[in-house]
């Protein structure tokens, strides 16, 4: 499980039960994740038989397996204690927030750059016609 899966699963039983108890919310979660993961990556699939959606179904794809290894994360910081797990799974989720926040910053820009073309447009449009 990424580079946290080399290094040796917590021992100490108070590290364990700590570990088990934070970890509980992702790992009542799990199945969510597991779903939209399986999902994401089933609409990337489908994205890539069109010919727009080559270009970016990498991208739902990626998520997916994000998702779907997070699951798998949080379950084994459940079931075994282990700290190294739990922060594998919270790093694969980080990279989610991440691409997520990207996209919506690029719809932000892409947003206001189509409103300003629009609006100048329709400007230029007015005022041709006056």
């Amino acid at each position: 499980m990424g580079e946290f899966a080399e290094r040796p699963v917590a021992s100490g039983g108070g590290d364990a039960a700590l570990v088990r108890e934070i970890s509980a919310p992702l790992f009542q979660a799990k199945g969510w994740m597991k779903f939209l993961g399986v999902l994401m990556i089933i609409g990337g699939i489908l994205q890539a038989i069109t010919i727009v959606g080559i270009i970016i179904c990498w991208l739902p794809i990626w998520v997916g397996v994000l998702l779907l290894k997070a699951a798998s994360g949080a379950e084994l910081a459940q079931t075994g204690g282990s700290k190294h797990e739990l922060i594998a799974a919270m790093s694969k989720i980080r990279t989610i927030f991440t691409i997520y926040g990207i996209l919506a910053l690029i719809a932000v820009i892409i947003g206001v750059i189509v409103m300003i073309v629009g609006g100048t447009t329709a400007l230029f449009s007015a005022l041709c016609n006056v």
